[in-house]
């Protein structure tokens, strides 16, 4: 169940009675906190052990798979859900369709939440209950708590203050929330305060620590009032909503006192878990005690493992700022590029003297920069005669197959389906080549085999890759190769399972989330649901557009498709155009697809034989560059158009095919 409402309205009281009526004494407690959704898993802390970094869906595996073999109950509760960090409300998500976990969340209403969360409901997973204003009749009930004694009223809040507060108030639609909080801090001992503005740098602190700064006889306070409450060792606020107003009134100076001294403080025991670590790095950022540089790097690198791609950059632009770092400058360049910012990363890249390196930091250095030429910049021809320079200083196989997996993939993506083929082959065959060469090498082969009408051989390649480790969007090469081979195989039901694998949550950021929402929308435009396909690209387009990825032009393709399929002929001819505008060079494998989206653009129209020819166009320009399954998918486009051509052009592609086999 998820409880949502508006602060003040009970909800984690309520959680808390759904838990005595289920008889659960012990339920798993995970709270949610401001502080802790600025770093990956923060919410879950020592709940979870991570693995398969920089792999997104084993990675939640990974923290599923530990959060579940640490707990003997089956009731977790998730409190304010609204606050959680991208991995966390991932790992909600990924708990909540688990059959042996009972969940309650609990959401404020009315604000801006991970789309993981929102998708707990709507996706069905878990029954919403939206926790709203008192009515007639909770009025009255509430009015007569007014002649009850203080203790009792206690009592029926739960012990929360500002329930206790709202019960006891007069109870008027004129009175403000805001105001009632600001009363209540007021009213606060000073060193109560003192506790609560500890806790407004960094929710939650350890009792100890807290100790440590604020007193223990503050810390005793704070818990006496409910200004603070204690599960397990960590100390928490008592509502979200005292450290929100406190937060807001305090002084920036006063704020960075108090980091630093919470900063100096934690320095002196070890850090509890990942998040804790990356947390520490993220505090020390704006203090007077920053962490080594050292410190700093290792953190933005395993933030960058993790996909924290924010997190990653900060840590990786606060320790270029203290010195130059090739490390530094590496994660940074990858963070930025990853998040579609592609001049940003080319701009980190060219301030590096090339000369200065050694060949293992050449390498290193190379490899970003010629992929971020070809897709970010869309310069594919200088990112092409790039890895020819720096293949010309490399000496060792290993490295130098690595830039020929990356000149195979370029291959592909410009339409010379052929040589990528060829050299991806001489990759794969040598027993020297590393992870990231095989790689590159097999999801090009997978994809280029799929579109080359090789379907036999796309699942070894997909095999190879995905058991290769590698960062970034790979895995997405991989899916458009299988979900391309299911569909020509005519197993949608199969295809929408795979591209399912790709968005249901197991990826975590931007672009990587559009990404596999193109592939979804490729299935549902093939089983013939154009709306739903809209539905996904049209924010999915938005994102892509501005990365540079070859996907963008792929997804408006798609979406102009869509969107003449259902007879937007503005729409559809607006979108073509924009698709038209971005292609080049660096999407030329994805030219079918723009013929076919201008046929049906036509075809919405009404101009059947400007759209029969458009789709010839598609499945000869298929033909030509040798993807004969694509050139099958278009000319089956080209009859549903009305070409009456069409079967025996296919007929004659089969009878071609077969000839090939023999």
């Amino acid at each position: 169940m998820a409880l949502v409402g508006a602060d003040g309205t009970g909800k984690t009281t309520l959680a808390e009675q759904i838990a005595d009526r289920l008889g659960e004494k012990s339920p798993v407690r995970v709270i949610a906190t401001a502080t802790q959704a600025r770093v990956p898993f923060g919410a879950f802390g020592p709940l979870v052990e991570v693995s398969e970094v920089g792999k997104p869906a084993a990675l939640i595996r990974s923290a599923l798979d530990s959060l579940l073999a640490q707990t003997d109950s089956t009731l977790i509760i998730v409190d304010d859900a609204q606050l959680l960090d991208p991995l966390s409300a991932t790992l909600v998500y990924q708990l909540a369709r688990q059959p042996q976990v009972r969940l309650v969340v609990t959401v404020r209403a009315g604000g801006a939440l991970p789309s993981a969360v929102a998708a707990l409901w709507e996706d069905g997973l878990l029954a919403r209950l939206d926790v709203g204003p008192l009515d007639e009749a909770e009025t009255q009930f509430v009015l007569a708590a007014l002649d009850e004694p203080r203790e009792d009223a206690y009592r029926r809040s739960g012990g929360n203050p500002l329930e206790l507060r709202m019960l006891t108030q007069t109870h008027s639609v004129a009175t403000s929330l805001d105001a009632l909080i600001d009363a209540y801090l007021a009213e606060l001992p000073a060193p109560v305060r003192t506790v609560l503005a500890y806790l407004g740098v960094r929710e939650p602190l350890s009792r100890s620590d807290l100790v440590a700064l604020a007193g223990d006889d503050g810390v005793n306070q704070a818990e006496l009032a409910g200004a603070a409450t204690l599960f397990g060792s960590m100390v928490y606020a008592g509502h979200p909503l005292f450290l929100e107003r406190g937060t807001k009134a305090a002084d920036p100076a006063d704020t960075r006192r108090l980091r630093t001294e919470i900063v100096n403080q934690l320095a002196t025991v070890p850090s509890r878990d990942l998040a804790d670590r990356l947390g520490r790095a993220v505090l020390a950022l704006d203090s007077d005690a920053p962490e080594s540089v050292d410190d700093v790097v290792a953190a933005a690198q395993q933030a960058l493992r993790l996909g924290d791609l924010n997190v990653s950059e900060r840590l990786a632009a606060s320790a270029l700022q203290r010195g130059e770092r090739f490390d530094a400058r590496l994660a940074l360049s990858y963070a930025l590029a990853w998040q579609g910012r592609g001049r940003e990363a080319d701009s980190v890249l060219a301030d590096v003297d090339a000369d200065a390196l050694s060949e293992a930091e050449v390498m290193a250095w190379a490899l970003p920069r010629a992929a971020n030429q070809f897709w970010m910049l869309s310069e594919p021809e200088r990112a092409t005669a790039f890895l020819q320079n720096i293949r010309k200083r490399i000496s060792t196989t290993a490295d130098r197959l690595t830039l020929d997996a990356l000149s195979a993939t370029f291959a592909m993506n410009a339409g010379n389906l052929a040589r990528a083929v060829e050299i991806a082959a001489e990759v794969l065959a040598a027993p020297e080549a590393p992870d990231m060469a095989v790689a590159w090498g097999a999801s090009a082969s997978a994809l280029c085999s799929a579109r080359m009408g090789r379907f036999d051989q796309v699942g070894a390649f997909v095999e190879r890759a995905l058991g290769a480790e590698h960062p970034g969007l790979l895995r997405f090469t991989v899916g458009l190769a299988q979900t391309t081979t299911l569909l020509m195989a005519g197993r949608p039901e199969a295809a929408h399972d795979t591209a399912g694998e790709f968005t249901d949550f197991a990826e975590l950021a931007q672009p990587g989330r559009s990404i596999g929402e193109v592939l979804m929308a490729q299935v549902l435009i093939a089983q013939g649901d154009p709306a739903g396909a809209a539905r996904l690209l049209a924010p999915a387009a938005a994102t892509l557009d501005r990365t540079g990825y070859s996907w963008g032009p792929l997804s408006l393709m798609l979406l102009a498709t869509a969107q003449a399929q259902q007879g937007d002929i503005a729409g559809s001819a607006k979108t073509l155009s924009r698709a038209e505008s971005r292609h080049g060079t660096k999407s030329a494998l994805f030219a079918p697809e723009l013929a076919v989206a201008r046929a049906w653009q036509l075809t919405a129209m009404g101009d059947v034989d400007g759209a029969v020819l458009a789709a010839r166009e598609a499945a000869r320009g298929a033909e030509r560059t040798g993807q004969l399954g694509t050139a099958v998918w278009a000319w089956e486009q080209a009859e549903r158009l009305g070409d009456t051509h069409a079967a025996a052009a296919l007929a004659k592609l089969a009878e071609a095919g077969v000839q090939a086999v023999r």
